[in-house]
Protein backbone atom coordinates (compact mmCIF):
# COMPACT_ATOMS: atom_id res chain seq x y z
CA UNK A 1 0.00 0.00 0.00
CA UNK A 2 1.29 3.46 -0.91
CA UNK A 3 2.63 5.54 2.00
CA UNK A 4 0.21 8.39 1.28
CA UNK A 5 -2.67 5.91 1.54
CA UNK A 6 -1.46 4.82 4.99
CA UNK A 7 -1.28 8.45 6.10
CA UNK A 8 -4.73 9.28 4.71
CA UNK A 9 -6.42 6.25 6.32
CA UNK A 10 -4.95 6.79 9.78
CA UNK A 11 -5.37 10.58 9.89
CA UNK A 12 -9.06 10.18 9.01
CA UNK A 13 -9.54 7.13 11.25
CA UNK A 14 -7.93 8.77 14.28
CA UNK A 15 -10.05 11.91 14.05
CA UNK A 16 -13.32 10.09 13.45
CA UNK A 17 -12.78 7.49 16.20
CA UNK A 18 -11.89 10.11 18.81
CA UNK A 19 -15.01 12.15 17.99
CA UNK A 20 -17.29 9.09 18.00
CA UNK A 21 -15.95 8.13 21.43
CA UNK A 22 -16.32 11.69 22.74
CA UNK A 23 -19.86 12.09 21.35
CA UNK A 24 -21.16 9.56 23.88
CA UNK A 25 -22.70 12.70 25.40
CA UNK A 26 -25.26 12.48 22.58
CA UNK A 27 -26.76 9.49 24.39
CA UNK A 28 -27.69 11.68 27.36
CA UNK A 29 -31.38 12.73 27.15
CA UNK A 30 -32.01 16.45 26.63
CA UNK A 31 -33.83 16.77 29.96
CA UNK A 32 -30.58 15.99 31.81
CA UNK A 33 -28.41 18.47 29.89
CA UNK A 34 -29.11 21.48 32.12
CA UNK A 35 -28.04 19.51 35.18
CA UNK A 36 -24.99 17.87 33.62
CA UNK A 37 -23.59 20.75 31.54
CA UNK A 38 -22.18 22.74 34.50
CA UNK A 39 -20.31 19.61 35.62
CA UNK A 40 -19.19 19.04 32.04
CA UNK A 41 -17.82 22.59 31.87
CA UNK A 42 -15.65 21.92 34.92
CA UNK A 43 -14.31 18.75 33.33
CA UNK A 44 -13.78 20.54 30.01
CA UNK A 45 -11.80 23.27 31.78
CA UNK A 46 -9.48 20.67 33.28
CA UNK A 47 -9.12 18.86 29.95
CA UNK A 48 -8.29 22.06 28.05
CA UNK A 49 -5.71 23.19 30.62
CA UNK A 50 -4.29 19.66 30.72
CA UNK A 51 -3.91 19.51 26.94
CA UNK A 52 -2.36 23.00 26.83
CA UNK A 53 0.14 22.58 29.70
CA UNK A 54 0.83 18.83 29.64
CA UNK A 55 0.73 18.19 25.89
CA UNK A 56 0.97 21.20 23.56
CA UNK A 57 3.48 23.39 25.42
CA UNK A 58 5.91 20.56 26.33
CA UNK A 59 5.87 19.39 22.69
CA UNK A 60 6.37 22.97 21.56
CA UNK A 61 9.55 23.38 23.62
CA UNK A 62 10.71 19.85 22.79
CA UNK A 63 10.65 20.56 19.05
CA UNK A 64 12.11 24.06 19.32
CA UNK A 65 15.71 25.14 19.68
CA UNK A 66 16.91 27.27 22.59
CA UNK A 67 16.96 30.39 20.44
CA UNK A 68 13.26 29.94 19.63
CA UNK A 69 12.07 29.96 23.25
CA UNK A 70 11.46 33.71 23.46
CA UNK A 71 9.80 33.94 20.05
CA UNK A 72 7.53 31.02 20.94
CA UNK A 73 6.48 32.69 24.19
CA UNK A 74 5.81 35.89 22.24
CA UNK A 75 3.69 33.81 19.82
CA UNK A 76 1.78 32.33 22.78
CA UNK A 77 1.14 35.78 24.24
CA UNK A 78 0.20 37.22 20.85
CA UNK A 79 -2.16 34.29 20.28
CA UNK A 80 -4.04 35.04 23.51
CA UNK A 81 -4.38 38.72 22.52
CA UNK A 82 -5.51 37.79 18.99
CA UNK A 83 -8.20 35.47 20.37
CA UNK A 84 -9.32 38.28 22.68
CA UNK A 85 -9.73 40.57 19.66
CA UNK A 86 -11.37 37.80 17.64
CA UNK A 87 -13.95 37.27 20.37
CA UNK A 88 -14.58 41.04 20.44
CA UNK A 89 -15.14 41.00 16.67
CA UNK A 90 -17.58 38.11 17.02
CA UNK A 91 -19.46 40.01 19.72
CA UNK A 92 -19.56 43.17 17.55
CA UNK A 93 -20.81 41.14 14.58
CA UNK A 94 -23.66 39.76 16.69
CA UNK A 95 -24.51 43.23 17.99
CA UNK A 96 -25.08 44.48 14.45
CA UNK A 97 -27.66 41.73 14.03
CA UNK A 98 -29.46 42.05 17.37
CA UNK A 99 -29.97 44.34 20.32
CA UNK A 100 -26.59 44.92 22.00
CA UNK A 101 -28.10 45.46 25.42
CA UNK A 102 -29.58 41.99 25.22
CA UNK A 103 -26.42 40.51 23.77
CA UNK A 104 -24.47 41.56 26.84
CA UNK A 105 -26.44 38.95 28.74
CA UNK A 106 -25.89 36.16 26.20
CA UNK A 107 -23.84 34.17 28.68
CA UNK A 108 -26.86 34.08 30.99
CA UNK A 109 -29.29 32.82 28.35
CA UNK A 110 -27.66 31.12 25.39
CA UNK A 111 -30.95 29.92 23.93
CA UNK A 112 -32.30 33.46 23.56
CA UNK A 113 -29.16 35.15 22.23
CA UNK A 114 -27.53 32.52 20.04
CA UNK A 115 -24.07 31.04 20.00
CA UNK A 116 -21.32 32.28 22.30
CA UNK A 117 -17.96 33.15 20.69
CA UNK A 118 -16.21 30.49 22.81
CA UNK A 119 -17.66 27.85 20.49
CA UNK A 120 -16.12 29.45 17.41
CA UNK A 121 -12.75 29.89 19.12
CA UNK A 122 -12.62 26.30 20.35
CA UNK A 123 -13.37 24.94 16.85
CA UNK A 124 -10.59 27.13 15.42
CA UNK A 125 -8.07 26.07 18.08
CA UNK A 126 -9.01 22.41 17.72
CA UNK A 127 -8.55 22.57 13.94
CA UNK A 128 -5.00 23.91 14.43
CA UNK A 129 -4.27 21.24 17.02
CA UNK A 130 -5.58 18.53 14.69
CA UNK A 131 -3.49 19.92 11.83
CA UNK A 132 -0.35 19.56 13.96
CA UNK A 133 -1.39 16.01 14.91
CA UNK A 134 -1.70 15.18 11.20
CA UNK A 135 1.81 16.48 10.55
CA UNK A 136 3.16 14.37 13.42
CA UNK A 137 1.39 11.25 12.11
CA UNK A 138 2.77 11.82 8.61
CA UNK A 139 6.28 12.36 9.99
CA UNK A 140 6.03 9.06 11.88
CA UNK A 141 4.84 7.16 8.79
CA UNK A 142 7.63 8.68 6.72
CA UNK A 143 10.04 7.26 9.30
CA UNK A 144 8.47 3.82 9.67
CA UNK A 145 4.99 2.38 9.03
CA UNK A 146 4.82 0.64 12.41
CA UNK A 147 5.82 3.88 14.16
CA UNK A 148 3.12 5.66 12.15
CA UNK A 149 0.43 3.24 13.32
CA UNK A 150 1.52 3.53 16.96
CA UNK A 151 1.63 7.33 16.72
CA UNK A 152 -1.89 7.35 15.23
CA UNK A 153 -3.19 5.27 18.13
CA UNK A 154 -1.48 7.62 20.58
CA UNK A 155 -3.02 10.68 18.90
CA UNK A 156 -6.48 9.08 19.01
CA UNK A 157 -6.07 8.25 22.70
CA UNK A 158 -5.17 11.78 23.74
CA UNK A 159 -7.81 13.33 21.46
CA UNK A 160 -10.76 11.56 23.12
CA UNK A 161 -10.89 13.55 26.42
CA UNK A 162 -10.13 16.79 24.58
CA UNK A 163 -12.88 16.21 22.00
CA UNK A 164 -15.30 15.44 24.83
CA UNK A 165 -14.38 18.77 26.43
CA UNK A 166 -14.79 20.59 23.10
CA UNK A 167 -18.16 18.96 22.51
CA UNK A 168 -19.41 20.09 25.93
CA UNK A 169 -18.18 23.65 25.32
CA UNK A 170 -20.06 23.78 21.99
CA UNK A 171 -23.25 22.65 23.74
CA UNK A 172 -22.69 25.28 26.46
CA UNK A 173 -22.17 27.88 23.71
CA UNK A 174 -25.66 27.25 22.37
CA UNK A 175 -25.02 24.74 19.57
CA UNK A 176 -27.43 21.85 19.11
CA UNK A 177 -26.04 18.36 19.60
CA UNK A 178 -26.09 17.78 15.83
CA UNK A 179 -24.23 21.01 15.06
CA UNK A 180 -21.72 20.39 17.87
CA UNK A 181 -20.96 16.98 16.39
CA UNK A 182 -20.76 18.43 12.86
CA UNK A 183 -18.27 21.15 13.84
CA UNK A 184 -16.17 18.65 15.78
CA UNK A 185 -16.08 16.45 12.68
CA UNK A 186 -15.22 19.48 10.55
CA UNK A 187 -12.29 20.46 12.78
CA UNK A 188 -11.07 16.84 12.70
CA UNK A 189 -10.39 17.28 8.96
CA UNK A 190 -7.41 19.35 10.08
CA UNK A 191 -5.68 16.05 10.86
CA UNK A 192 -6.11 14.88 7.27
CA UNK A 193 -4.99 18.26 5.90
CA UNK A 194 -1.89 18.24 8.09
CA UNK A 195 -1.00 14.67 7.15
CA UNK A 196 -1.36 15.14 3.39
CA UNK A 197 0.42 18.50 3.37
CA UNK A 198 3.25 17.11 5.49
CA UNK A 199 3.69 14.18 3.09
CA UNK A 200 4.45 16.59 0.24
CA UNK A 201 6.35 19.29 2.15
CA UNK A 202 7.41 18.03 5.58
CA UNK A 203 10.74 19.84 5.49
CA UNK A 204 9.02 23.22 5.13
CA UNK A 205 6.28 22.55 7.69
CA UNK A 206 8.48 20.98 10.36
CA UNK A 207 10.22 24.24 11.31
CA UNK A 208 6.86 25.96 11.80
CA UNK A 209 5.36 23.20 13.99
CA UNK A 210 6.30 24.78 17.35
CA UNK A 211 4.49 27.96 16.33
CA UNK A 212 1.35 26.03 15.35
CA UNK A 213 1.48 24.38 18.78
CA UNK A 214 1.84 27.79 20.45
CA UNK A 215 -1.24 29.14 18.65
CA UNK A 216 -3.30 26.04 19.50
CA UNK A 217 -2.23 26.27 23.17
CA UNK A 218 -3.10 29.98 23.29
CA UNK A 219 -6.64 29.27 22.02
CA UNK A 220 -7.25 26.59 24.66
CA UNK A 221 -5.81 28.73 27.47
CA UNK A 222 -7.86 31.75 26.36
CA UNK A 223 -11.16 29.84 26.20
CA UNK A 224 -10.45 28.20 29.57
CA UNK A 225 -9.58 31.45 31.34
CA UNK A 226 -11.85 33.95 29.56
CA UNK A 227 -15.00 31.88 29.05
CA UNK A 228 -15.11 28.78 31.22
CA UNK A 229 -13.73 30.08 34.53
CA UNK A 230 -16.16 33.07 34.64
CA UNK A 231 -19.01 30.62 34.04
CA UNK A 232 -17.92 28.50 36.99
CA UNK A 233 -17.58 31.56 39.22
CA UNK A 234 -21.34 32.12 38.98
CA UNK A 235 -21.76 29.36 41.56
CA UNK A 236 -20.12 30.35 44.84
CA UNK A 237 -21.45 27.75 47.28
CA UNK A 238 -18.76 25.66 48.99
CA UNK A 239 -20.30 22.41 47.72
CA UNK A 240 -20.37 23.66 44.12
CA UNK A 241 -16.79 24.89 44.39
CA UNK A 242 -15.65 21.51 45.69
CA UNK A 243 -17.46 19.71 42.86
CA UNK A 244 -15.89 22.06 40.32
CA UNK A 245 -12.38 21.51 41.69
CA UNK A 246 -12.80 17.74 41.70
CA UNK A 247 -14.04 17.72 38.10
CA UNK A 248 -11.29 20.11 36.96
CA UNK A 249 -8.72 17.82 38.57
CA UNK A 250 -10.45 14.84 36.92
CA UNK A 251 -10.05 16.47 33.51
CA UNK A 252 -6.37 17.24 34.13
CA UNK A 253 -5.74 13.77 35.58
CA UNK A 254 -7.33 12.06 32.59
CA UNK A 255 -5.03 13.98 30.23
CA UNK A 256 -2.05 13.06 32.42
CA UNK A 257 -3.05 9.36 32.41
CA UNK A 258 -3.44 9.39 28.65
CA UNK A 259 -0.01 11.04 28.32
CA UNK A 260 1.44 8.22 30.43
CA UNK A 261 -0.30 5.65 28.21
CA UNK A 262 0.96 7.38 25.06
CA UNK A 263 4.51 7.42 26.40
CA UNK A 264 4.22 3.67 26.97
CA UNK A 265 3.03 3.10 23.40
CA UNK A 266 5.90 5.14 22.04
CA UNK A 267 8.38 3.32 24.25
CA UNK A 268 9.53 6.43 26.09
Amino acid sequence: MHLLTWITIFTVLGGVLSIIAASVFLLVPDKHHERLLPHGISFALGALLGVAFLDLLPHMFEQAGEQQTKSLLVTLLAGILVFFLLEKLLLWRHCHAQDCEAHIHAHEDRRTHGHQPAGTLIVFGDAIHNFVDGVLIAAAFLTDIQLGIVTSLAVTAHEIPQELGDFIILLQSGYSRGKALFYNLLSSLGTLAGGVLAYFSLAHIHDALPYFLAVAASSFIYVAVADLIPTLHKKTHARSTLQQMLLILAGISLIALVQHFVAGLEGK
